[in-house]
């Protein structure tokens, strides 16, 4: 009777309990539904703008599952690789890491877990992290942080993986569980949707940028004339060339500007850049020509700085037989002396801060890679070089075609003073150990260090010539401030014409970089001390002037100045 009791009880309770799972499950799946449809909302509201809509997959994503953190790597299928594009971290982290920082980390296909699901598209659940063979450490040294369980899902167009999200670090349990797996590949599929919708928009966001901004250089700039090519063809450039040309000491902002044109051809016929890479004269003058009128007029950033730029280059190529000496292959040369020609082509007069600040076109195009300027500058140097009868590397090989425009586009990025200042270190490392003709790497800080020497060449000059060229740049940068006041913004102090102090401000500037360069540089050359001792003395001249208590201004006129 007894048995009969506890097994009628038994199913009474049993039939509860299941009611009560069928219950709970249907309650989860709802709010499971409803943090879904959340999500979608979410994530299609952001389809105007891929960094905060990147931003609002790793939040939802975080909170969907209780993760500590989540990060976004994408599929970079150009590079085989995957590139990480956001770390959304709580508060509490301690790691290098922070959720706005905008540094990548590259991922192999072939490598550690990140790798495996993008390669088979399939999810991965990891309890313990450090106890997986496929678990990449080096992501945890990097950032700081320690990853306990994985999460790591991919986030597809169809059979496409766009890319791979990682979750590390369950709160609300020990793992992540077959729910928290669930909820991730439903997921994923609003997430691939957005960020294809997402990358299209982009897409046509970049193409209108484009277009309005060639038709505004085109609309700022004419066209090279048929007569001017020919006019310069049948110039006798090296006749037209001081004797002093080739030295260090030489001005080249002495010359007639008319005169410059046929300078830059006679220094590739020079150089023997013409034979090497069969650049055909004409289309070597339509190019330089093209170059010339790409730039606008500021004080500064004008031809008559990027003509002073190159020349420099060609001294350090031809005086420190770069090329001879294998510090540079003759394609690095080749790309140096092209870039330094075309690193500011376009230039309005005004930074990087200052584009962003004002929401230019510009701004829209490059904001979100950095180095706003410096890509356009780029950009524009691809339109020149892609217009009809003005690519000079025509006939070069489609490996050394290929090579020689992506040094050209690292070489003017390095133009960028933050990133010179990234690579400080690097450039100390290697004036400190010397260089080794046979590391890639080395090749490469030494071609950056030489565009930054050539970009600052105007403080190699004598006294007067460095005095006026430094007046140039104040007078661009008080013509800024007086743009960022209109706009109710406050000028940094080097910007404000009410409160700048040039001496002062060309002390800091010689001290905190020019000096550093070219110290570098006569390090690796110890023939450039003389670059460092003309340094030195102007930086002197600016002391004396400072403590005598003259004003120095951008708009006094020097050209008679005895000093």
């Amino acid at each position: 009777m007894t048995c009969v009791c506890v097994l009628t009880l038994c199913r009474q309770v049993l039939g509860t309990l299941v009611g009560a799972v069928e219950l709970e499950e249907e309650r989860r799946l709802r709010v499971q539904c409803q943090s879904l449809l959340s999500v979608a909302k979410n994530l299609f509201s952001h389809l105007d703008d891929v960094d905060e809509l990147l931003k609002e997959i790793m939040s939802q994503a975080r909170n969907l599952t209780k993760a500590e953190r989540c990060s976004l790597f994408l599929h970079d299928k150009q590079r085989k690789c995957l590139v990480a594009k956001v770390f959304d971290g709580s508060s509490s982290d301690s790691g290098q890491w922070s959720t706005t920082d905008r540094r990548q980390l590259d991922i192999p296909l072939d490598r550690g877990i990140l790798g495996h699901v993008a390669t088979t598209g399939h999810l991965l659940n990891i309890a313990d992290a450090y106890s997986h063979p496929l678990f990449y450490k080096d992501i945890d040294i990097a950032t700081g942080f320690k990853t306990r369980n994985i999460l790591c899902f991919p986030i597809k167009d169809g059979d496409d993986v766009l890319g791979v999200a990682e979750l590390c670090n369950k709160t609300s349990a020990p793992c992540f569980t077959r729910v928290d797996e669930e909820s991730a590949m439903s997921f994923s599929i609003y997430c691939g949707i957005s960020l294809v919708k997402g990358l299209m928009y982009k897409k046509v966001q970049d193409a209108q940028h484009r277009s309005r901004l060639s038709n505004e250089l085109m609309m700022y700039h004419m066209k090279v004339s048929n007569e001017e090519t020919l006019k310069l063809l049948h110039e006798d450039n090296m006749h037209n060339i001081d004797k002093n040309f080739c030295e260090f000491q030489f001005v080249p902002r002495s010359m007639e500007e008319l005169q410059t044109p046929a300078a830059v051809v006679a220094v590739f016929h020079d150089l023997g850049l013409m034979e090497r890479w069969s650049i055909n004269q004409e289309t070597l003058s339509r190019f330089v020509l093209m170059v010339r009128k790409g730039y606008r007029d500021p004080p500064y950033h004008n031809w008559m700085h990027a003509f002073s730029v190159f020349h420099f280059t060609y001294v350090l190529i031809k005086r420190l037989r770069l090329v001879q000496q294998e510090y540079l292959t003759d394609l690095e040369a080749l790309a140096l002396l092209v870039s330094s020609l075309c690193h500011d082509i376009d230039h309005r007069g005004t930074t990087n801060s200052f584009q962003l600040a004002s929401n230019s076109l510009l701004a829209a195009l490059y904001s979100s890679e950095g180095s706003v300027m410096e890509r356009h500058h780029f950009a524009q140097t691809m339109c020149i070089i892609n217009t009809l009868g003005c690519n000079i590397f025509e006939n070069l090989s489609s490996g050394d075609y290929t090579r020689c425009l992506d040094l050209m586009q690292d070489i003017i990025l390095a133009t960028d003073v933050s990133h010179h200042l990234s690579i400080f270190r690097k450039l100390e490392d290697l004036a400190t150990s010397g260089f080794d003709k046979n590391r890639a790497d080395h090749h490469q800080l030494l071609l950056f260090l030489m565009m930054t020497t050539a970009d600052l060449s105007d403080q190699t000059k004598d006294w007067n010539s460095s005095k006026n060229a430094a007046l140039l740049v104040y007078h661009e940068f008080f013509s800024q401030g007086d743009l960022e006041k209109k706009m109710g913004n406050r000028p940094d102090e080097m910007m404000d014409r009410e409160k700048a102090c040039i001496p002062t401000l060309q002390i800091q500037f010689i001290d905190d970089v020019a000096l550093p360069v070219y110290s570098l540089l006569a390090q690796l050359f110890p023939e450039l001390s003389v670059l460092v001792d003309t340094v030195s003395s102007n930086r002197k001249k600016w002391v004396i002037t400072l403590e005598d208590g003259h004003v120095v201004s951008p708009m006094e006129t020097l050209t008679n100045d005895n000093d």
